[in-house]
């Protein structure tokens, strides 16, 4: 018998890509607001209900559910919504879970790499740092304190929080956002374009779930990203130095962001680097830790296909 995994956040590029990943070693079912194939299972946030079957026999939950940070200006509103989505989705498992007495081998949870702040500095951040003190930094505390309480209340012989940096995909994320000016050739960096950008490849994101899921060793965070540090002005060069296009705008100002995104374009002006070193001591090795080659793997590669 396969062991049971069940992901939640069914929806997000990042959920369906793992699933057919480990799907010849697991029974993947998803937990999404509304069923559209059969291994899926429906829960409502709102009201605080979800499929209680979807728990049955289940060994390891990864938890990937979560609203967008960057989808609309953060309001009082939406920032409720942005902790919300994370925290009281994980506090809904946790009672089911309890009530229905089952223990998980792993709870394997999403969390971000704005963990240490939106600022830009030249610290490399490893997962021995403190948190940042910003509402970013605050979201990841409590997302990750929710996680932890698997392990604290009995409910998980491990834990594990993928500190996520910017997932570089054509179909969704920073990546998507970016290209139609670039293409346009109406691209360029945003403000000072010197903050860092902390990245990693949409394939190399899910190996890191994988790897959470196999790997009994792994517990605690890890950031997950790429070794090779890059600013936002780099990539933007580098996307379109791959599609082969000009960039001769200047940066957008600061100001324009500010006035466009309100709180939000601190996550968009500022961003520091973050260390790799802890996933790879885990045995990890990165398919893409080259930006170019990653930028060319997802621009070219998948056009030919």
């Amino acid at each position: 018998m396969k062991e049971i995994v069940l992901i939640t956040g069914g929806g997000g590029m990042i959920a369906r890509r793992l699933s057919k990943k480990i799907e010849k070693d697991y029974t993947v079912r998803f937990l999404t607001r509304k069923k559209k194939h059969e291994n899926d299972f429906e829960w409502d946030l709102k009201k605080g209900t979800m499929d209680e079957s979807a728990l049955d026999h289940v060994s390891h939950i990864i938890h990937l559910a979560g609203a967008n940070i960057s989808e609309k200006r953060w309001t009082d509103e939406r920032k409720k919504e942005l902790i919300s989505s994370r925290v009281d989705s994980a506090g809904l498992l946790l009672k089911t879970l309890r009530k229905k007495n089952i223990k998980l081998k792993s709870f394997i949870s999403a969390s971000g790499i704005n963990y240490y702040g939106t600022v830009t500095t030249d610290k490399i951040y490893t997962e021995q740092d403190p948190p940042g003190n910003d509402f970013l930094s605050e979201v990841v505390v409590v997302w990750e304190k929710a996680a932890d309480d698997f392990k604290e209340q009995n409910l998980a012989e491990r834990v594990v929080k993928v500190r996520t940096a910017v997932v570089l995909s054509k179909e969704d994320g920073a990546l998507k956002k970016m290209l139609p000016t670039i293409q346009y050739g109406i691209g360029s960096p945003l403000g000072s374009g010197k903050q860092y950008m902390p990245w990693i490849h949409i394939e190399d994101i899910c190996s890191i779930y994988e790897s959470a899921l196999k790997n009994t060793h792994m517990d605690g965070a890890y950031n997950a990203v790429s070794p090779q540090h890059t600013t936002n002005e780099n990539l933007t060069k580098k996307i379109a130095e791959v599609l082969k296009k000009p960039l001769f705008m200047p940066n957008v100002p600061s100001f324009v962001l500010k006035l466009l995104f309100g709180e939000l374009s601190d996550a968009l002006l500022e961003g520091s680097r973050a260390s790799a070193q802890k996933i790879t001591e885990t045995g990890f090795q990165f398919q893409f830790p080259d930006l170019k080659k990653a930028l060319e793997n997802l621009l070219i590669h998948h056009q030919t296909k």
